[in-house]
This record gives C-alpha cells, sequence and structure tokens, in this order.
C-alpha cells in the first residue's frame, strides 16, 4: 500500500471546484485518509517546495500557494502515486488530456489547481509536512474487496 499527498491549490478553492476534484479521487476507489482545509504558512510552504528554492520560479510558487487556502488530502492505495498523477493530467493545461483533472478544468501552468507527489519518496516527505501521523487514518471499507487485488 502507498500513500500520496493531493493538495489541491488556491484556484480550486476560488473557483469553487474541490467538490468535483474530490469526487475524481474517490471514484478510483482508493482511499481517503487524511483530508485538511488550511491557509498554507509561509515556512510550510518553503519546506514543501524546497527542491526549487532555486529557481527562478521559487518565489512564484510560495506565493500562489499561500495566496488563498487549499486542501491537503492524504490518499492511500495500490500504486495511487502513479494512478493519481495519471489522473491529474501534465502540468501544463494546454498539454493535458481530456477526462484529466488539468485536461478539463486547468486555465494556466501557474493555476494549474492541483498537486500530486511525483514518487513514493516525495510523497512520504510531503505528507509529515501536512499532516501529524495522529492525523491520517488506514481503515478498511466493504468495497475494498470488490476494488483490491
Amino acid at each position: 500500500m502507498e500513500q500520496t499527498l493531493i493538495l489541491l491549490k488556491p484556484d480550486t478553492i476560488q473557483r469553487s471546484l474541490s467538490g468535483q476534484i474530490i469526487n475524481r479521487l474517490e471514484q478510483t476507489g482508493y482511499k481517503i485518509i487524511g483530508m485538511k482545509f488550511m491557509k498554507l504558512p509561509m515556512d510550510k510552504a518553503n519546506e514543501h517546495y524546497n527542491e526549487h528554492k532555486n529557481k527562478p520560479f521559487f518565489n512564484d510558487l510560495v506565493s500562489f500557494i499561500t495566496s488563498s487556502p487549499i486542501i491537503a488530502i492524504a490518499i492511500e492505495g495500490p500504486n495511487c502515486v502513479e494512478k493519481i498523477r495519471s489522473l491529474m493530467g501534465k502540468t501544463n493545461p494546454t498539454d493535458a488530456a481530456p477526462g484529466t483533472i488539468r485536461g478539463d478544468f486547468g486555465m494556466s501552468l501557474s493555476m494549474n489547481l492541483i498537486h500530486g507527489s511525483d514518487s513514493v519518496e516525495s510523497a512520504n516527505r510531503e505528507l509529515k509536512i501536512f499532516f501529524d501521523d495522529n492525523e491520517l487514518y488506514s481503515y478498511n471499507k466493504n468495497i475494498d474487496e470488490w476494488i483490491l487485488e
């Protein structure tokens, strides 16, 4: 079982798309094991985007993610990192396929609605930024036997 982090960015909240996107995430069969509506503090934004610290777009990333509330979501399931990344679509909505979140709702590269961890290692690091261990709840659902091998 993998776990991954998803962030519904400020543009998702401002455009009232969070319900539709959460619905798509749930329809995968993966489990939401944690969720928070929050205004991201600057220190957590800096930590989250630390790998981009020396890139010219770093300040824009931090400024955008802290500009309005976000929803942080922890998801659990087999191969969920790769599957969720596929569901999100390419980073640039212009290149994202129809049927993906960014392909259907995305408008620009800088405001692309959603973040998803790009690897299991990144997910493990990122989940610790947004959730304490006691805020993640692994559980069984009766439907698991119908969707998980």
